[in-house]
Protein backbone atom coordinates (compact mmCIF):
# COMPACT_ATOMS: atom_id res chain seq x y z
CA UNK A 1 0.00 0.00 0.00
CA UNK A 2 1.19 3.45 -0.69
CA UNK A 3 2.07 6.00 2.22
CA UNK A 4 0.21 8.49 0.50
CA UNK A 5 -3.79 8.75 0.39
CA UNK A 6 -4.03 11.80 -1.69
CA UNK A 7 -4.40 11.25 -5.18
CA UNK A 8 -2.35 14.11 -6.53
CA UNK A 9 0.40 13.02 -4.87
CA UNK A 10 0.41 9.13 -5.36
CA UNK A 11 -0.04 10.31 -9.36
CA UNK A 12 3.45 11.50 -8.93
CA UNK A 13 5.49 9.51 -5.76
CA UNK A 14 3.09 6.22 -5.49
CA UNK A 15 4.55 3.03 -6.25
CA UNK A 16 8.04 1.30 -6.23
CA UNK A 17 10.09 3.75 -7.61
CA UNK A 18 11.45 6.75 -5.73
CA UNK A 19 15.13 6.98 -8.63
CA UNK A 20 16.72 5.00 -10.77
CA UNK A 21 19.24 3.13 -8.74
CA UNK A 22 22.09 3.24 -11.18
CA UNK A 23 21.81 6.92 -12.77
CA UNK A 24 19.77 8.35 -10.37
CA UNK A 25 16.84 9.34 -12.84
CA UNK A 26 14.35 10.33 -11.59
CA UNK A 27 11.79 9.83 -14.44
CA UNK A 28 10.86 6.52 -14.81
CA UNK A 29 13.84 5.12 -17.35
CA UNK A 30 12.32 3.54 -20.62
CA UNK A 31 13.48 0.35 -20.49
CA UNK A 32 13.72 -1.27 -23.92
CA UNK A 33 14.65 -4.65 -23.59
CA UNK A 34 13.46 -8.21 -24.31
CA UNK A 35 15.08 -9.78 -21.34
CA UNK A 36 17.20 -9.42 -17.82
CA UNK A 37 20.87 -10.76 -16.84
CA UNK A 38 20.55 -13.49 -14.16
CA UNK A 39 22.86 -13.20 -11.42
CA UNK A 40 23.53 -16.81 -11.70
CA UNK A 41 21.94 -20.55 -12.27
CA UNK A 42 20.06 -20.24 -8.96
CA UNK A 43 18.73 -16.97 -9.17
CA UNK A 44 16.88 -18.10 -12.62
CA UNK A 45 16.09 -21.11 -11.26
CA UNK A 46 14.30 -19.10 -8.01
CA UNK A 47 12.76 -17.04 -10.14
CA UNK A 48 11.58 -19.28 -12.86
CA UNK A 49 10.18 -21.03 -9.64
CA UNK A 50 8.40 -18.18 -7.73
CA UNK A 51 10.31 -18.27 -4.84
CA UNK A 52 11.82 -14.99 -5.73
CA UNK A 53 9.78 -12.08 -7.90
CA UNK A 54 11.70 -10.45 -10.79
CA UNK A 55 12.35 -10.05 -14.41
CA UNK A 56 12.62 -12.45 -16.61
CA UNK A 57 11.71 -11.50 -20.10
CA UNK A 58 9.52 -8.22 -20.59
CA UNK A 59 6.38 -10.58 -22.06
CA UNK A 60 5.94 -11.24 -18.18
CA UNK A 61 7.46 -8.10 -16.47
CA UNK A 62 9.33 -5.00 -16.81
CA UNK A 63 10.86 -2.55 -14.56
CA UNK A 64 8.86 0.29 -16.95
CA UNK A 65 6.08 -1.44 -16.56
CA UNK A 66 6.44 -2.00 -12.99
CA UNK A 67 6.40 1.39 -11.99
CA UNK A 68 3.21 2.38 -13.44
CA UNK A 69 1.58 -1.05 -11.98
CA UNK A 70 2.65 -0.33 -8.67
CA UNK A 71 1.43 3.15 -9.20
CA UNK A 72 -1.62 3.00 -10.65
CA UNK A 73 -2.32 0.03 -7.95
CA UNK A 74 -1.71 3.03 -5.05
CA UNK A 75 -4.16 4.82 -7.32
CA UNK A 76 -6.98 2.92 -6.69
CA UNK A 77 -6.12 1.30 -3.27
CA UNK A 78 -4.72 -2.13 -4.20
CA UNK A 79 -2.78 -4.81 -3.90
CA UNK A 80 -0.91 -4.89 -7.22
CA UNK A 81 -1.55 -4.70 -10.59
CA UNK A 82 -0.84 -5.81 -14.32
CA UNK A 83 -0.18 -3.66 -17.17
CA UNK A 84 -1.12 -5.33 -20.94
CA UNK A 85 -1.52 -3.86 -24.13
CA UNK A 86 -4.69 -2.52 -24.54
CA UNK A 87 -8.10 -1.80 -22.52
CA UNK A 88 -9.64 -5.26 -24.22
CA UNK A 89 -7.10 -7.25 -23.29
CA UNK A 90 -7.47 -6.25 -19.83
CA UNK A 91 -11.06 -7.37 -19.87
CA UNK A 92 -10.44 -10.36 -21.26
CA UNK A 93 -7.86 -11.61 -18.93
CA UNK A 94 -10.10 -10.29 -16.51
CA UNK A 95 -12.60 -12.55 -17.63
CA UNK A 96 -10.34 -15.98 -18.44
CA UNK A 97 -8.83 -15.56 -15.48
CA UNK A 98 -11.24 -17.31 -13.63
CA UNK A 99 -13.44 -18.85 -16.30
CA UNK A 100 -13.24 -22.23 -18.07
CA UNK A 101 -15.07 -23.96 -20.66
CA UNK A 102 -18.82 -24.24 -19.41
CA UNK A 103 -18.46 -21.08 -16.47
CA UNK A 104 -20.40 -18.13 -16.79
CA UNK A 105 -20.28 -14.42 -15.74
CA UNK A 106 -23.30 -11.97 -14.98
CA UNK A 107 -22.44 -8.80 -16.78
CA UNK A 108 -24.49 -5.18 -16.75
CA UNK A 109 -26.01 -4.59 -19.85
CA UNK A 110 -24.72 -0.84 -20.03
CA UNK A 111 -21.21 -1.49 -21.72
CA UNK A 112 -18.74 -0.17 -24.07
CA UNK A 113 -19.53 -1.82 -28.06
CA UNK A 114 -16.15 -3.69 -28.09
CA UNK A 115 -16.97 -5.28 -24.66
CA UNK A 116 -20.55 -6.37 -25.82
CA UNK A 117 -19.15 -7.95 -28.50
CA UNK A 118 -16.21 -9.48 -27.04
CA UNK A 119 -18.75 -11.03 -24.37
CA UNK A 120 -21.49 -11.96 -26.59
CA UNK A 121 -19.79 -13.60 -29.27
CA UNK A 122 -16.30 -13.83 -28.92
CA UNK A 123 -16.20 -15.50 -25.78
CA UNK A 124 -18.55 -18.05 -26.97
CA UNK A 125 -16.21 -19.50 -29.05
CA UNK A 126 -13.89 -19.89 -25.76
CA UNK A 127 -16.93 -22.43 -24.05
CA UNK A 128 -17.64 -18.96 -21.60
CA UNK A 129 -21.32 -17.95 -21.60
CA UNK A 130 -22.26 -13.63 -20.25
CA UNK A 131 -25.60 -13.25 -18.99
CA UNK A 132 -26.69 -10.26 -19.39
CA UNK A 133 -28.66 -7.80 -16.27
CA UNK A 134 -30.23 -4.76 -16.23
CA UNK A 135 -28.60 -2.74 -13.46
CA UNK A 136 -31.32 -1.00 -13.00
CA UNK A 137 -32.56 -4.16 -10.63
CA UNK A 138 -29.36 -5.23 -8.75
CA UNK A 139 -30.99 -8.81 -7.88
CA UNK A 140 -31.11 -9.95 -11.37
CA UNK A 141 -27.49 -10.66 -10.77
CA UNK A 142 -28.43 -13.04 -7.69
CA UNK A 143 -31.53 -14.21 -10.02
CA UNK A 144 -28.73 -14.95 -12.82
CA UNK A 145 -26.16 -16.86 -10.67
CA UNK A 146 -25.53 -20.50 -10.66
CA UNK A 147 -22.68 -22.88 -9.80
CA UNK A 148 -20.95 -21.95 -12.26
CA UNK A 149 -20.82 -18.32 -12.18
CA UNK A 150 -17.45 -17.01 -11.94
CA UNK A 151 -17.63 -13.42 -11.46
CA UNK A 152 -19.98 -10.04 -12.08
CA UNK A 153 -18.60 -7.30 -14.61
CA UNK A 154 -20.18 -3.40 -14.88
CA UNK A 155 -18.47 -0.26 -16.20
CA UNK A 156 -18.32 2.16 -13.55
CA UNK A 157 -19.66 5.11 -15.92
CA UNK A 158 -21.28 3.57 -18.45
CA UNK A 159 -20.30 4.32 -22.19
CA UNK A 160 -22.85 5.33 -23.26
CA UNK A 161 -25.90 5.02 -21.04
CA UNK A 162 -23.66 7.04 -18.46
CA UNK A 163 -26.02 6.16 -15.39
CA UNK A 164 -23.70 5.06 -12.33
CA UNK A 165 -23.75 1.06 -11.62
CA UNK A 166 -24.83 0.16 -8.39
CA UNK A 167 -21.80 -1.14 -7.31
CA UNK A 168 -22.36 -1.09 -3.57
CA UNK A 169 -25.63 -3.20 -3.93
CA UNK A 170 -24.10 -5.82 -6.52
CA UNK A 171 -20.72 -5.96 -4.60
CA UNK A 172 -22.84 -7.24 -1.84
CA UNK A 173 -24.98 -9.27 -3.46
CA UNK A 174 -21.68 -10.91 -4.81
CA UNK A 175 -19.62 -10.96 -1.68
CA UNK A 176 -23.31 -13.20 -0.08
CA UNK A 177 -22.85 -15.74 -2.93
CA UNK A 178 -19.07 -15.83 -2.97
CA UNK A 179 -19.27 -13.99 -6.49
CA UNK A 180 -16.61 -11.36 -6.90
CA UNK A 181 -17.13 -8.05 -8.81
CA UNK A 182 -14.87 -6.67 -11.42
CA UNK A 183 -15.42 -2.69 -12.62
CA UNK A 184 -14.30 -1.22 -15.36
CA UNK A 185 -13.19 2.12 -14.16
CA UNK A 186 -11.94 3.72 -17.57
CA UNK A 187 -14.59 6.60 -17.29
CA UNK A 188 -14.13 7.63 -13.50
CA UNK A 189 -10.04 7.32 -12.19
CA UNK A 190 -9.50 9.60 -9.36
CA UNK A 191 -13.40 10.38 -8.85
CA UNK A 192 -14.44 6.74 -8.13
CA UNK A 193 -12.86 4.10 -5.67
CA UNK A 194 -14.34 1.11 -6.55
CA UNK A 195 -12.71 -0.99 -4.12
CA UNK A 196 -14.04 1.53 -1.20
CA UNK A 197 -17.85 0.14 -2.56
CA UNK A 198 -16.66 -3.94 -2.43
CA UNK A 199 -14.95 -4.60 -5.86
CA UNK A 200 -12.50 -6.97 -6.12
CA UNK A 201 -10.94 -6.16 -9.67
CA UNK A 202 -10.72 -3.16 -11.05
CA UNK A 203 -9.57 -2.30 -14.52
CA UNK A 204 -8.83 0.46 -16.97
CA UNK A 205 -8.77 0.98 -20.35
CA UNK A 206 -5.22 3.15 -20.00
CA UNK A 207 -5.44 4.51 -23.54
CA UNK A 208 -8.07 7.16 -22.00
CA UNK A 209 -8.05 9.46 -19.04
CA UNK A 210 -4.72 7.71 -17.85
CA UNK A 211 -2.98 8.59 -20.79
CA UNK A 212 -5.08 11.34 -21.74
CA UNK A 213 -3.14 12.87 -24.77
CA UNK A 214 -3.89 9.75 -27.79
CA UNK A 215 -0.79 8.98 -27.97
CA UNK A 216 -0.72 5.31 -26.36
CA UNK A 217 -2.81 1.66 -26.26
CA UNK A 218 -2.48 0.34 -22.78
CA UNK A 219 -4.81 -1.38 -20.57
CA UNK A 220 -4.64 -2.41 -16.30
CA UNK A 221 -5.87 -4.48 -14.06
CA UNK A 222 -5.55 -4.29 -10.48
CA UNK A 223 -6.17 -6.57 -7.67
CA UNK A 224 -8.09 -5.26 -4.68
CA UNK A 225 -6.98 -8.04 -2.57
CA UNK A 226 -10.03 -7.91 -0.88
CA UNK A 227 -11.68 -10.78 -1.60
CA UNK A 228 -10.57 -14.64 -0.38
CA UNK A 229 -10.21 -17.05 -3.32
CA UNK A 230 -9.71 -19.97 -1.35
CA UNK A 231 -12.98 -19.35 0.50
CA UNK A 232 -14.50 -20.13 -2.76
CA UNK A 233 -13.03 -23.78 -2.83
CA UNK A 234 -15.07 -24.96 -6.22
CA UNK A 235 -16.15 -21.88 -7.33
CA UNK A 236 -12.36 -21.12 -8.59
CA UNK A 237 -10.64 -23.81 -9.58
CA UNK A 238 -8.42 -21.97 -11.47
CA UNK A 239 -6.62 -20.49 -8.43
CA UNK A 240 -7.76 -23.50 -5.92
CA UNK A 241 -6.70 -26.48 -8.02
CA UNK A 242 -3.24 -27.51 -9.03
CA UNK A 243 -2.23 -26.16 -12.22
CA UNK A 244 -0.68 -28.15 -14.78
CA UNK A 245 0.85 -25.63 -16.63
CA UNK A 246 2.74 -24.00 -13.79
CA UNK A 247 4.27 -27.52 -11.95
CA UNK A 248 1.03 -28.25 -10.56
CA UNK A 249 1.03 -24.98 -8.68
CA UNK A 250 -2.44 -23.78 -6.56
CA UNK A 251 -2.63 -20.38 -6.87
CA UNK A 252 -4.25 -19.21 -3.90
CA UNK A 253 -1.63 -21.12 -1.83
CA UNK A 254 1.62 -20.23 -4.37
CA UNK A 255 0.64 -16.60 -3.69
CA UNK A 256 0.72 -16.46 0.80
CA UNK A 257 4.06 -16.15 0.60
CA UNK A 258 3.72 -12.92 -1.32
CA UNK A 259 0.22 -11.16 -0.28
CA UNK A 260 -3.55 -11.44 -1.37
CA UNK A 261 -2.32 -11.44 -5.14
CA UNK A 262 -3.35 -14.84 -6.24
CA UNK A 263 -5.44 -13.40 -9.05
CA UNK A 264 -2.89 -10.83 -10.43
CA UNK A 265 -0.46 -13.58 -9.98
CA UNK A 266 -2.13 -16.11 -12.25
CA UNK A 267 -2.77 -13.41 -14.89
CA UNK A 268 0.65 -12.56 -14.88
CA UNK A 269 2.37 -16.32 -14.54
CA UNK A 270 -0.28 -17.88 -17.24
CA UNK A 271 -2.47 -15.47 -19.21
CA UNK A 272 0.48 -13.30 -19.99
CA UNK A 273 2.89 -15.73 -20.20
CA UNK A 274 0.48 -17.89 -22.63
CA UNK A 275 -1.30 -15.35 -24.61
CA UNK A 276 1.66 -12.51 -24.78
CA UNK A 277 -0.55 -9.33 -24.75
CA UNK A 278 2.03 -6.95 -22.93
CA UNK A 279 2.58 -3.61 -22.64
CA UNK A 280 5.27 -2.39 -24.36
CA UNK A 281 7.77 -0.49 -22.06
CA UNK A 282 7.70 3.29 -24.22
CA UNK A 283 4.00 2.89 -23.64
CA UNK A 284 4.05 2.10 -19.98
CA UNK A 285 6.65 5.49 -19.68
CA UNK A 286 3.73 7.16 -22.02
CA UNK A 287 0.67 6.38 -19.37
CA UNK A 288 3.56 7.15 -16.25
CA UNK A 289 3.46 11.05 -18.06
CA UNK A 290 -0.47 10.84 -18.19
CA UNK A 291 -0.45 9.79 -14.89
CA UNK A 292 1.14 12.69 -13.23
CA UNK A 293 -1.03 15.53 -14.24
CA UNK A 294 -4.39 13.09 -14.47
CA UNK A 295 -6.04 14.79 -11.23
CA UNK A 296 -5.66 18.27 -12.60
CA UNK A 297 -6.73 17.45 -15.54
CA UNK A 298 -9.90 15.18 -14.13
CA UNK A 299 -10.96 18.18 -12.48
CA UNK A 300 -10.93 20.77 -15.80
CA UNK A 301 -12.35 17.42 -17.55
CA UNK A 302 -15.59 17.14 -14.85
CA UNK A 303 -15.85 21.16 -14.26
CA UNK A 304 -16.20 21.86 -18.02
CA UNK A 305 -18.47 19.06 -18.52
CA UNK A 306 -21.19 20.24 -16.09
CA UNK A 307 -20.45 23.88 -17.91
CA UNK A 308 -21.11 21.91 -21.06
CA UNK A 309 -24.26 20.00 -19.87
CA UNK A 310 -25.83 22.65 -18.58
CA UNK A 311 -25.61 24.94 -21.66
CA UNK A 312 -26.94 21.99 -23.69
CA UNK A 313 -29.47 21.23 -21.49
CA UNK A 314 -31.26 24.84 -22.30
CA UNK A 315 -30.49 24.71 -26.02
CA UNK A 316 -33.52 24.42 -28.39
CA UNK A 317 -32.38 22.32 -30.97
CA UNK A 318 -30.62 19.60 -27.69
CA UNK A 319 -34.04 17.43 -26.77
CA UNK A 320 -31.68 15.30 -24.30
CA UNK A 321 -28.63 15.49 -22.58
CA UNK A 322 -27.28 12.27 -20.57
CA UNK A 323 -24.67 13.52 -17.94
CA UNK A 324 -24.71 12.34 -14.15
CA UNK A 325 -24.86 15.71 -13.19
CA UNK A 326 -28.71 16.67 -14.77
CA UNK A 327 -29.91 12.79 -13.50
CA UNK A 328 -32.81 12.77 -11.12
CA UNK A 329 -33.91 10.00 -8.83
CA UNK A 330 -32.35 7.06 -8.07
CA UNK A 331 -29.21 7.54 -10.62
CA UNK A 332 -28.47 11.07 -9.36
CA UNK A 333 -28.09 9.00 -6.12
CA UNK A 334 -25.95 6.52 -7.06
CA UNK A 335 -23.87 9.43 -8.81
CA UNK A 336 -24.06 11.36 -5.40
CA UNK A 337 -22.43 8.40 -4.12
CA UNK A 338 -19.76 6.89 -5.70
CA UNK A 339 -18.20 9.90 -7.66
CA UNK A 340 -16.07 12.18 -5.67
CA UNK A 341 -15.00 15.35 -6.88
CA UNK A 342 -17.02 15.38 -10.20
CA UNK A 343 -19.41 13.26 -12.13
CA UNK A 344 -16.91 12.65 -15.27
CA UNK A 345 -16.51 14.27 -18.94
CA UNK A 346 -18.34 12.43 -20.99
CA UNK A 347 -21.79 13.37 -21.77
CA UNK A 348 -24.82 11.95 -24.67
CA UNK A 349 -26.95 14.52 -26.42
CA UNK A 350 -30.47 13.96 -28.86
CA UNK A 351 -31.28 16.43 -31.46
CA UNK A 352 -34.31 17.25 -32.82
CA UNK A 353 -33.45 15.40 -36.22
CA UNK A 354 -32.84 12.59 -34.78
CA UNK A 355 -29.80 10.40 -36.90
CA UNK A 356 -29.34 12.33 -39.89
CA UNK A 357 -29.22 15.81 -37.14
CA UNK A 358 -26.87 14.28 -35.04
CA UNK A 359 -24.59 13.29 -38.02
CA UNK A 360 -24.37 16.58 -39.08
CA UNK A 361 -24.07 18.47 -36.53
CA UNK A 362 -21.05 16.36 -35.92
CA UNK A 363 -19.65 17.23 -39.36
CA UNK A 364 -19.90 20.89 -38.71
CA UNK A 365 -17.65 20.60 -35.10
CA UNK A 366 -14.56 22.28 -35.82
CA UNK A 367 -12.56 22.07 -32.55
CA UNK A 368 -14.12 19.17 -31.53
CA UNK A 369 -11.75 16.11 -32.69
CA UNK A 370 -14.30 13.27 -35.03
CA UNK A 371 -12.43 10.22 -33.67
CA UNK A 372 -13.38 7.09 -31.80
CA UNK A 373 -11.80 7.59 -28.51
CA UNK A 374 -12.27 9.12 -25.09
CA UNK A 375 -10.92 10.67 -21.88
CA UNK A 376 -8.54 12.87 -24.51
CA UNK A 377 -7.19 16.17 -23.51
CA UNK A 378 -8.76 17.17 -26.24
CA UNK A 379 -12.46 17.50 -27.28
CA UNK A 380 -14.23 15.01 -29.19
CA UNK A 381 -17.04 13.62 -30.41
CA UNK A 382 -18.74 10.34 -32.09
CA UNK A 383 -22.20 8.91 -33.35
CA UNK A 384 -22.33 6.09 -31.67
CA UNK A 385 -25.15 4.16 -33.55
CA UNK A 386 -22.54 3.80 -36.81
CA UNK A 387 -19.34 3.21 -35.68
CA UNK A 388 -18.45 2.42 -31.72
CA UNK A 389 -21.79 0.12 -31.23
CA UNK A 390 -22.23 -0.83 -34.80
CA UNK A 391 -21.80 -4.13 -34.43
CA UNK A 392 -25.01 -4.60 -32.29
CA UNK A 393 -28.02 -4.87 -33.62
CA UNK A 394 -30.84 -2.71 -32.71
CA UNK A 395 -31.82 -4.46 -29.80
CA UNK A 396 -28.56 -4.77 -28.09
CA UNK A 397 -28.03 -1.16 -28.94
CA UNK A 398 -31.27 -0.26 -27.04
CA UNK A 399 -29.68 -2.10 -24.00
CA UNK A 400 -26.63 -0.33 -23.98
CA UNK A 401 -27.94 3.07 -24.02
CA UNK A 402 -27.46 3.85 -27.61
CA UNK A 403 -30.35 5.50 -29.82
CA UNK A 404 -29.88 6.39 -33.99
CA UNK A 405 -29.51 10.02 -32.78
CA UNK A 406 -27.18 9.79 -30.36
CA UNK A 407 -24.06 11.66 -29.82
CA UNK A 408 -21.37 10.94 -27.63
CA UNK A 409 -19.47 13.69 -26.65
CA UNK A 410 -16.06 13.43 -24.38
CA UNK A 411 -15.19 17.06 -22.83
CA UNK A 412 -11.71 17.73 -23.22
CA UNK A 413 -9.40 20.77 -20.85
CA UNK A 414 -10.06 23.39 -23.64
CA UNK A 415 -11.29 26.47 -22.17
CA UNK A 416 -14.83 26.06 -21.72
CA UNK A 417 -15.88 29.32 -23.49
CA UNK A 418 -14.27 27.55 -26.25
CA UNK A 419 -15.85 24.45 -26.07
CA UNK A 420 -19.61 25.95 -26.02
CA UNK A 421 -18.39 28.27 -28.88
CA UNK A 422 -17.76 25.28 -31.16
CA UNK A 423 -21.07 23.30 -29.53
CA UNK A 424 -22.86 26.43 -30.43
CA UNK A 425 -21.89 27.11 -34.31
CA UNK A 426 -21.94 23.36 -35.00
CA UNK A 427 -25.83 23.40 -33.38
CA UNK A 428 -26.87 26.77 -35.74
Amino acid sequence: MSQYTNPETIALHGGSHRADPNTGSVAVPIHQTTSFQFQDTGHAARLFGLAELGNIYTRIMNPTCDALETRIAAMEGGAAALAVGSGQAATTFCVMNLCEAGDNIVSSTDLYGGTWNLFANTLKQFGIEVRFVDPSDPEGFARATDARTRAYYAETLPNPKLQVFPMAEVAAIGRRLGVPLIMDNTAAPIICKPFQHGAAIVMHSTTKWIGGHGTSIGGIVVDGGNFDWEAGGDRFPTLNKPDPSYHGAVWSQAAKPLGPIAYILRMRTCLLRDIGAPMSPFNAFMFLQGLETLPLRMERHCANAIKAAAWLAAHPKVTKVIHPSLAEGEARKRADTHLKGGMGSLMGIELAGGKEAGQAFIEKLKMFYHVANIGDARSLAIHPATTTHSQLDESEQAMSGVTPGYVRLSIGIEHIDDIIADLEQALS
